[in-house]
Parts: structure tokens; sequence; C-alpha cells
């Protein structure tokens, strides 16, 4: 956002179903943060929210690739065009999946807006030994101009042409990431044969919904998120957790009823697919390592919980 020079007062358009890292920025750089809903299918960014919320002051949309499928990109990109918006994808949770568009052409997350963003955080697709991240670009003179902002400002040592911050990747988390790239389309098939275990398995289920797939993004599962209804999903969390299965809710609290964010001056009621989201979500264990003995042991365990 630096780099594209936005503006105090400028707006940018996101969803409130998202970790707090997407929007912490907007509001370190004066931007004006406007939340929207997320579709209550894919928990992405709800395209139709975004026409609504487009004001004379809108100036980026962040879409954000959450749980590993894309959001509905082909049409986020043309409302950007019809209003010369630009688009920052947060792609933290989804590099390497594909979005394939009408006319056929695929292309991977994260290089369809001006920029796409990811995290190198362990626990990623991709992840690194500790803290770290990345930004994509196809033009040359941006690339240059982020190079610059991530090293203090800098394009020849000592001489700060732009106001930067210290934001470079440490040596020894790029050798990690150079290794573990080779190998990424490998993790994200792991990923996805455990996801087809869990789909057989508890699809059909009463009071549950397996993860939605978009026809037009392949899903890479950097979660496996299952909603569960009828108010049974903290006591489904319970039960897992007696029996020694792991589980998690992303997120407990949307953003518009963060403290950090009550200034926006959105109501409790203001976001009910997000509020019914937080409430219905939860995430099985996933990851490259999952065998068949583990992912027999989960899915019995939740189908004795929904007979």
């Amino acid at each position: 956002m630096m780099a594209l020079g936005l503006k105090p007062g400028d707006e940018v358009i996101t969803t409130n179903f998202t970790f707090i890292a997407t929007v912490e920025v907007v509001e370190l750089l004066g931007l004006r943060l406007v939340l929207i809903e997320p579709d209550s299918n894919t928990f992405n960014i709800s395209v139709e929210a975004i026409k609504k919320a487009i004001t004379p002051r809108t100036k980026a949309i962040v879409p954000v690739h959450l749980f590993g499928q894309c959001a509905d990109m082909e049409p986020i990109m043309e409302i950007a065009r019809q209003h010369g918006l630009h688009v920052i994808e947060d792609v933290a949770q989804a590099t390497g999946a594909d979005y394939r568009f009408s006319d056929g052409k695929e292309k991977k997350a994260g290089t369809m807006g001006i920029i796409g963003c990811t995290s190198f955080f362990p626990s990623k697709n991709l992840g690194c030994y500790g803290d770290g991240g990345a930004l994509f670009t196809d033009n040359d003179d941006l690339a240059a101009l982020i190079r610059s902002i991530t090293n203090h400002g800098m394009k020849v040592r000592y001489y700060h042409d732009t106001i930067g911050v210290n934001s470079r990747l440490d040596t020894i988390q790029a050798a990690v990431l150079r290794v573990k790239l080779r190998h990424l389309d490998a993790f994200n098939e792991a990923r996805q044969q455990a996801a087809a275990h869990y789909d057989r398995e508890l699809s059909g289920l009463k009071g549950m919904t397996i993860p939605f797939r978009a026809a037009n993004s392949t899903h890479i599962f950097h979660q496996y998120t299952l909603r569960v209804t009828d108010g049974n999903r903290n006591r489904l969390r319970e039960y897992l957790e007696n029996e020694g299965i792991p589980s998690m809710v992303y997120y407990p609290v949307p953003l518009h009823m963060q403290k950090a964010y009550s200034h926006l001056g959105y109501g409790t009621d203001d976001f009910p697919v997000t509020t019914e989201l937080t409430n219905q979500v939860l995430s099985l264990p996933m990851h490259t390592e999952l065998d068949n003995e583990q992912l027999e042991y989960i899915t019995g365990c939740i189908r004795s919980q929904f007979k």
C-alpha cells in the first residue's frame, strides 16, 4: 500500500472474515478500512458486497484467498478495472492454488492483482523456519520500489529515496524456502488427499457441511473447515479435544467486534454472515503428514457424534 501511494483517508475494501494481519496495515497507514461480508459458501470475500461498498474514495480491494481457495477473482478484477482500483491479493493461505478464468486461462493465486502478499509462517503450505513473507508483482518499476521500501527506502546504500521499513527476509529463512518451494506441489497434493478422505467420510452428516469447492479454483486446504450447525460446534470441539484431536476456530471474533477496531463504528449485528460463520466454523487437523490411521480415527470420532 505504501508502494501504491495510498494516502490517509483513502478507502480499502476487504473481508470481515480474515486474520487480523490483513487489516492492520490499513490502520497503521491512516487509511480508511471498509469491512464487508464474505460469501457464506466459499468463506471468501463477497463480490456483491464489494459492489455495494465502493465510493469515490475507494482506492483498493484486498481479496483474501481464505483456507486455500481463491476468491472469485474474475469479477473482482472487472470491478477494479471499471472503477480504477488496485487489487492487492492476500495469498497467505493459498500459495500454489490455481484460478481459472472464463476463457480457460489459469493464473496462480497472488498473480492476478497488481500485488500479491504472502506469509511464510511455519504452518503455511509454504512455510519457513520462523517468520517471513514475500510480495509478488509483474511490474518491474513497482518491484524496484517495493524492494527499496523493504530496505529502509534505499536503492543505493545510505541514500534513502523513499520512506521505508526494515522488512527483509532473513537468509536462513530464504534457504529453507528455496528447498521447500521445490516440493510445494507435492505438499499441496498431500493436503488435497487428506481433504478427500475427510470428504468421503463426513459428507452427508446431518448438522454438518464440508468445505465448498468453487468450480473456478483449486483448493489446497491450508485449513479443512467444517460448518457445524444447530449450535453444536463448541460441543464437537470439546469432544474432539477429549479424544486427543486438536481443532481450531478460525476466527472466533470477527474484525468488527475487536476492541482495537471499535473506532470504525460498526454495530454488533452489522455483519450477520460473518457472525454466523464465527459461530459455526471448525477446522480439523490438516498437514502433509496425516496418515490413513489418523484420518480414520478423526473421522470415526466425528461420525459417532453425528449419527
